[in-house]
């Protein structure tokens, strides 16, 4: 018996061994594994640490993150090194769609780290280069800043860096200095240093525990550690200050720009060349040192060929130039200062009114087409969208949709359809409204195309659509919700007749008071 429970054993490990056999790694010229569904729980089993990189080879963003993984993959295994190294791995989402839903990857690039015994990842930091991934993999596995003894050391260090992180601690192995090691390991970007120096302390005019960040070796902002302080409170202080007081968009600062922590940019657009700009951007610089940490200056330079996308993007033409708005990356709003006086005074006016939420938001539309609703579909702008959309007496489905758009051309022809399908009747509009070159006053998260149904009611309610992209499917939902503000709108103008027989009551009973 105990001969036939051997036996099994050996056939049971021998398939084992097969299977895993039959599992296949390829790996390209830098040494990246290509993986997939079929291989990807083999691969942690036999590489671990095991760095994932999930991209869209289609996406201009994903090319140059790839080009950067592939060279840090080729330079750790030139470096050689035993089985422990981390192993480099690579996930195209476009093929393995079904991968990335069982990991819960939902944008892309990105990077996860898988360790051993365990299924969940590491969520990385933003790795942008080559530099950034090995260093976020060394400073893991050893110390995440360099220790510092003098003013001399640091002297020397500061000047092979632009920009550092210095810690200034008195206890470099206990207490809150664990929080600054783990900020320096997730900011593999900039180099970062340590000290328990008394003359260091001195130096940077600090008797606490403090955090201090050297711009081409001078002191450009200071923060006093606390007991309680965060990770993330750490490496938003560092975000913040890593800027300049006004960061010039270039090709190298973009990245940073739209990945900044600080999510209100006040963006200056300027020629220059022109003779005011020396005294313009002294104005800005003095507004930008005074809300530090509160909002973020960009300057962006009109006569700047490079920089036409970016102005397209805003709808920014040369002539506008100098103009300053203020951009909330969260939703994407916009608002404009008005006034041509670009002084310090005029500036911080108005980010105080935006900073209080009395700024009036940007809106912007295109001229009104002539003959916008002379046929079945009407084309909408941002001047003429309130009056239809908000009409009372009609039910008006609106296509959002970016003329760049595949998605949103496909959908011209359903369009077509269902105007012809509602021309006979009386209170159906179908219309539609190009995003990209027109404000309205929504809250619009979703990505375009998007569907919405404004229905015939005194009430602005606005019902979005997320079915099926058919004829069929919009008129029934079209039936549906039109069934449903006819009963609305009975009960609103039962409620509309009782006001004004009130409101009429009221003005009787006024009357008759005088006339006595």
């Amino acid at each position: 018996m105990a001969g036939v429970c051997h036996g099994m054993c050996v056939l049971l490990w021998l398939s084992v061994c097969v299977r895993g056999a039959e599992v296949k790694f390829e790996e390209d010229e830098s040494g990246v594994i290509k993986l997939n569904k079929e291989n990807f729980d083999e691969a942690l089993r036999r590489h671990t640490p095991l760095l994932v990189h999930f991209y869209a080879p289609l996406s201009g963003e994903s090319l140059g993150s790839m080009m950067e993984f592939s060279k840090a993959a080729a330079e750790l295994r030139d470096a050689g090194g035993d089985d422990d190294n981390t192993k480099l791995g690579g996930v195209d989402v476009s093929k393995e769609k079904e991968l990335a839903n069982q990991l819960n990857v939902t944008a892309v690039p990105v990077h996860r780290l898988f360790l051993r015994n365990t299924q969940t990842p590491v969520i990385c930091p933003v790795l942008r280069d080559a530099d950034a991934i090995l260093t976020w993999l060394k400073r893991r596995e050893g110390p995440s800043a360099d220790v510092i003894d003098s003013l001399s050391q640091l002297e020397r260090f500061t000047k092979s860096h632009d920009l550092a992180v210095l810690g200034l601690y008195k206890d470099l192995k206990q207490g809150s200095v664990k929080v600054f090691y783990s900020a320096a390991a997730d900011v593999p970007d900039l180099p970062f240093a340590v000290t328990h120096t008394k003359e260091l302390f001195t130096h940077v005019d600090t008797h606490t525990d403090s955090l201090v960040i050297l711009r081409e070796g001078q002191l450009d902002g200071k923060l006093e550690i606390s007991s309680g302080i965060s990770k993330d409170e750490m490496i938003d202080f560092i975000r913040i200050h890593e800027f300049d007081l006004v960061t010039e968009y270039n090709g190298k600062t973009a990245p940073q720009i739209l990945n900044s922590v600080q999510k209100n940019h006040l963006v200056l657009f300027i020629n220059k060349t022109t003779e005011s700009f020396t005294h313009t951007l002294n104005e800005f610089h003095n507004t930008a040192a005074r809300y530090r940490g509160q909002v973020l200056c960009i300057l962006i330079d009109t006569d700047e060929p490079r920089n036409g996308r970016v102005l397209e993007f805003f709808r920014v033409r040369y002539e506008d130039a100098p103009l300053v708005r203020m951009v909330n990356l969260s939703d994407a709003s916009q608002y404009q200062l008005q006034s041509n006086t670009l002084h310090t005074h005029t500036l911080t006016h108005f980010i105080d009114e935006y900073l209080q939420g009395k700024a009036k938001r940007r809106l912007q539309s295109e001229p009104v087409p002539e003959g916008w609703d002379a046929q079945p579909v009407k084309e909408l702008v941002g001047l003429n969208f309130d009056p239809v959309a908000f009409n009372d007496k009609n039910n008006v489905l609106v296509l959002f949709y970016a003329p760049w758009s595949e998605e949103s051309r496909a959908l011209f022809p359903l369009w077509e359809e269902l105007a012809r399908r509602y021309r006979n009747h009386d209170n159906v509009v179908i219309a539609r409204i190009d995003v990209t070159a027109n404000d309205v006053n929504l809250l619009m998260m979703e990505r375009h195309p998007t569907i919405k149904l404004f229905p015939a009611l005194y009430a602005q309610r606005v019902i979005p659509y997320d079915g099926e992209r058919n004829a069929d499917a919009l008129v029934e939902f079209m039936t549906t919700e039109m069934k449903k503000a006819k009963k609305e709108k009975a009960k609103e103008e039962k409620e509309r007749r009782k006001y004004i027989e009130k409101v009429k009551a009221a003005e009787a009973a006024d009357k008759k008071k005088e006339e006595l």
